[in-house]
C-alpha cells in the first residue's frame, strides 16, 4: 500500500488536462510499487477517488498522480 497521497503541482496537473484534451499518445513514466516503469499511452480520464487523484489511460491503466515522474517530456518534480 502507498503512503499518505500528496497532491502533485496545479500546474502539472493543467500538462496532463491538455495532453488528455488532445488525445496525444506519449510517453508515461511512473513508479509502480516502488520500481520505475514506463509505458506509451494516452490519457483517458484525470479523477479522483477517496481524495487521491489518479490518471487512466486507454488501455485501462491507473496511475496514481503522486507516483508520476514524467508525462511527455514534462518532469513532475519541476512543477511547484
Amino acid at each position: 500500500m502507498y503512503q499518505h497521497y500528496t497532491p502533485i503541482s496545479c500546474d502539472f496537473y493543467d500538462e496532463l488536462e491538455a495532453l488528455a484534451t488532445r488525445k496525444k499518445t506519449c510517453n508515461i513514466v511512473f513508479l509502480n510499487d516502488g520500481a520505475r516503469s514506463q509505458i506509451r499511452g494516452e490519457i483517458a480520464d484525470l479523477y479522483t477517488r477517496e481524495k487521491v487523484e489518479y490518471m487512466k489511460t486507454t488501455s485501462g491503466l491507473e496511475i496514481r498522480l503522486d507516483q508520476l515522474i514524467e508525462v511527455d517530456g514534462k518532469i513532475a518534480s519541476n512543477y511547484c
